[in-house]
């Protein structure tokens, strides 16, 4: 199993969402707002500021299968060719467990 995070740029949720759901076997992503910068974007506005880009975190957890589809998907989709379109991280999960049901391990995503 794995853990994909992905930060992209708040226009892009909806299509990369969309884009998503295609894929046959995932299961699911969670979202969350996010603020941050990156390389270059860090600019001080004041003493103890930092100018922050707003976006999305999107959490994928998926059997490795479906990793290297779910990567290229967001990759093409996010993608604008401007500076600050996003990164995506590939993690690897050792337990998932589904509380309703007590189901462990691939079963659980």
């Amino acid at each position: 199993m794995k853990e994909i995070k992905a930060y992209i740029k708040k226009h892009k949720l909806d299509e990369v969402i969309r884009a998503l759901r295609k894929i046959e076997g995932l299961t699911g992503l969670s979202v969350i707002e996010s603020c941050g910068y990156g390389i270059g974007w860090a600019s001080p506005k004041s003493e103890g500021q930092i100018d922050c880009r707003p976006g999305f975190k999107l959490e994928i957890f998926c059997q490795d299968d479906l990793v290297d589809e779910v990567i290229a998907t967001i990759e093409k989709v996010a993608r604008t060719g401007l500076k600050g379109d996003g990164k995506i991280y590939v993690s690897s999960i050792e337990q998932a467990v589904r509380i309703s049901t007590g189901e462990r391990g691939e079963e659980a995503v």
